[in-house]
């Protein structure tokens, strides 16, 4: 036990049961604060990193409670246990936003949506990724927030009952379409035949006269060239 919080068994014990894990009942009565309006958050939350199957979007809310900072990422299929899943947590955490460990007592709120395939409901990696949040929360100085789970049936806030129907696991794919809006200039090689050699001519007729000129051989290739730049294009799908 430190700082009020178990840390269940060390990793390298070898325990083949590690304790890194809350289940629901354990979670809904441990003082998580509520979100002010879960519905508008999950829709920021989700329109900042459209979040698809298997990503975990940790988010931390001020004072005013605000979105101040979030991040999403990928874990490694083999991490599954709380303790890996900590880790991975304060490492976005640290990279995103100061600690507050300095203060006497938490200003700031973490919150966690984690994206994923099946049923709704508390699973046994929620219970890993919740025990994670709280842990990782407590580390760097914040309160621990809302665990909101996103699959196809929709949004849930777990431990508190509040959901909706959008957005849900599948709704990255309604988001916008990134399109390409500049190419990059078409070296001469990629020029249309005739263009080439009309461009290619000039130039090996100089290089014809600079070598009489110039009793010392040259190398058996020219310099490398970029055609002058086409007009821009603008190409994607909608």
């Amino acid at each position: 036990m430190i700082n009020g919080i178990d840390r269940g068994q060390n990793p390298f014990s070898g325990s083949p049961e590690p304790r890194r894990v809350l289940d629901l009942e354990t979670w809904a009565a441990s003082g998580i604060p509520l979100l002010r309006d879960p519905r508008e958050f999950v829709l920021e939350l989700h329109q900042r990193h459209l979040p698809q199957q298997g990503t975990i979007v940790v988010g931390v809310l001020d004072a005013l409670h605000h979105l101040a900072a979030s991040a999403s990422f990928t874990p490694w299929p083999h991490d599954t246990d709380g303790w890996q899943h900590r880790n991975a947590l304060l490492t976005h955490l640290r990279r995103i936003i100061p600690h507050d460990l300095r203060l006497p007592e938490p200003t700031r709120t973490a919150v966690l949506l984690r994206c994923r395939d099946g049923a709704p409901g508390w699973t046994e990696q929620d219970g890993a990724w919740m025990w994670a949040l709280r842990d990782a929360s407590v580390l760097h100085g914040l309160r621990c927030g809302a665990y909101i789970g996103l699959t196809p049936a929709g949004w849930q806030v777990l431990g508190d009952g509040r959901n909706g129907r959008k957005p849900h696991a599948g709704s990255w794919a309604d988001g916008p379409v990134h399109t390409v809006t500049e190419l990059p200039p078409r070296p001469t090689l990629d020029a249309p035949r005739g263009r080439r050699t009309r461009r290619l001519a000039p130039e090996q007729a100089q290089r014809g006269e600079e070598a009489e000129r110039s009793p010392q051989s040259e190398p058996p290739w020219g310099p490398a060239r970029v055609a002058t730049p086409e007009p821009t294009r603008r190409t994607g799908t909608r």
